[in-house]
């Protein structure tokens, strides 16, 4: 089955997210911004969301994972929880 390993940030407006990932592409370091401001707790790790397989997110978030390239920061991705910047770390089939 397949496995993915992904770390994100979560935040309320879709205009905060864009601003972080504009951070990111100028050389914000991904960790210390999913720390700073994420919502979730895995914010406390970097964003980082560790492995799970397909259907283990939501779906828009699923979506994202196993289908993007590898780090390479994708979004705003909206879900029910907000809206995230993605990124995908390693990915098995």
């Amino acid at each position: 089955m397949a496995q993915a390993t992904a770390r994100h940030i979560l935040v309320d407006s879709e205009e905060f997210c864009i601003q972080l990932k504009d951070q990111i592409a100028e050389g914000g370091d991904f960790a210390a911004l999913a720390q700073e401001h994420s919502s979730c707790p895995s914010g406390q790790r970097g964003g980082d969301l560790g492995s799970f397989g397909p259907g283990q997110m939501v779906q828009e978030f699923d979506t994202v994972v196993f289908s993007a390239a590898i780090n390479d920061v994708q979004g705003p991705v909206k879900t029910q929880f907000g809206y995230h910047l993605i990124e995908v770390t390693s990915r098995s089939d």
